[in-house]
């Protein structure tokens, strides 16, 4: 997930920190968070944004679940970067997450990097946890996103959002914790990790455990980082982010023009000759400034590990058993990586469970990342269902 196509220009060059961001907003939940791992995980701090006004009855709050890479800076500017909002065309006044009505709420995943506690906070010894930090699911990100409404003394959502991984965990809240939304909506998401998912996610894995720069996830202290494994993990992600058509647009054979202006020229050897190499290398290099190596690595096995069906005694449907939440389930005609048949797949579950469920499927060029793109379909989709 996770980004949108960006410009070919470089990034300015950002200081990343050697430790979790400080948020504007931080919650300490009261007690350790079991995990499904049979551990326990104490002292866990959850970062979060929130935007709007919780109304007096607090029956107007949307949880809005971030993707793999994404963080709570879904409407405001991002600290590191500079960058907008991930969904900043979304959540807003006026907008079709409008926060003149309701309050959202977007807090960073457990295991994450962007405040939440994770690989690179500090454990009980004062050392980065590292490799130490428990292997997590995306049930337990969706726990302690209940801990922190918990605290903030949220009884049920209006609605839990999310696209991606968010929409996987909008599902398991729905399954997990029934009583707490009032609707659902998953976007471009799926109910469990195909081989082939779980396939490109290893890729990425392997390139970053096999930078020497890695030193077994102990690298905190030390100056160099595993910068080239994590860039080359995103540049395969991101290819499946996106739309052989899309790419074949925006980039096609064309190569990159030389640094004088002049058209380019194949160089006969292995530097970026075509554009898209150059954007690949782009968003990379981009990544390694505002994530972590070993948070990648525990957020894409909490995804590879997802499979609502198998929590649930192996039936989808049972997953979502006397539900009374509305949902809405929308994928996208260009999306190979969750393709439509995933999301249908959901649907079927819901509409065995006896669940009140609409399904679009949104034709656009961008592939899994059109949930964050110009998709005005989905704009009226967002707004419809909040209605």
């Amino acid at each position: 997930m996770d980004s949108p196509i960006d410009s070919l220009h470089c990034l300015p060059q950002f200081t990343r920190p050697m430790a979790p961001q400080t948020a504007s907003n931080s919650f300490t939940l009261p007690s350790s968070l079991p995990l499904d791992s049979g551990q326990d995980l104490d002292g866990v701090a959850i970062a979060y944004e929130s935007y709007g006004t919780l109304s007096p009855a607090r029956d107007n709050a949307i949880l809005v679940c971030h993707a793999l890479t994404g963080d709570q800076y879904v409407a405001s500017t991002h600290p590191v970067t500079g960058k907008p909002g991930w969904w900043e065309r979304m959540v807003g006044p006026g907008l079709p997450i409008d926060t003149d009505r309701f309050h959202v709420i977007c807090a960073n995943v457990v295991g994450s990097c962007m405040g939440s506690t994770g690989p690179a906070s500090l454990a009980a010894d004062g050392k980065p946890h590292a490799m130490r930090f428990p292997v997590i699911t995306i049930r337990d990100m969706v726990r302690a996103q209940i801990a922190l409404l918990d605290g903030l003394g949220i009884d049920q959502l209006h609605a839990v959002i999310g696209g991606s991984m968010g929409g996987m965990q909008a599902l398991s809240l729905a399954a997990n914790f029934p009583e707490r939304a009032a609707r659902v909506l998953a976007i471009a998401a799926t109910a469990r990790h195909s081989a082939q998912n779980i396939a490109f996610h290893e890729v990425g894995r392997q390139a970053i455990m096999a930078d020497p720069a890695w030193a077994d996830g102990d690298y905190y202290a030390n100056e160099a980082r595993p910068d080239a494994g994590l860039s080359v993990a995103r540049m395969a992600a991101h290819i499946t982010y996106l739309s052989e058509a899309g790419l074949t647009e925006k980039f096609g054979r064309r190569l990159q023009d030389k640094a004088d202006g002049s058209a380019g020229t194949k160089s006969f050897g292995f530097d970026a000759d075509f554009q898209v190499e150059s954007y690949l290398r782009y968003q990379g290099s981009g990544f390694t400034r505002r994530f972590d190596a070993n948070s990648y690595l525990y957020i894409t096995r909490a995804m590879d590990y997802f499979d609502l069906a198998e929590e649930h005694g192996g039936h989808l449907g049972k997953a979502f058993a006397g539900t009374s939440a509305r949902f809405c389930v929308v994928s996208f005609d260009s999306d190979w990586l969750y393709p439509t048949a995933e999301s249908r797949h959901v649907v079927h579950a819901l509409n065995a469970a006896g669940a009140a469920v609409s399904f679009v499927e949104l034709s656009a060029p961008f592939g899994h990342d059109s949930f964050l793109l110009e998709v005005p379909a989905l704009d009226r989709v967002v707004k419809g269902f909040l209605e």
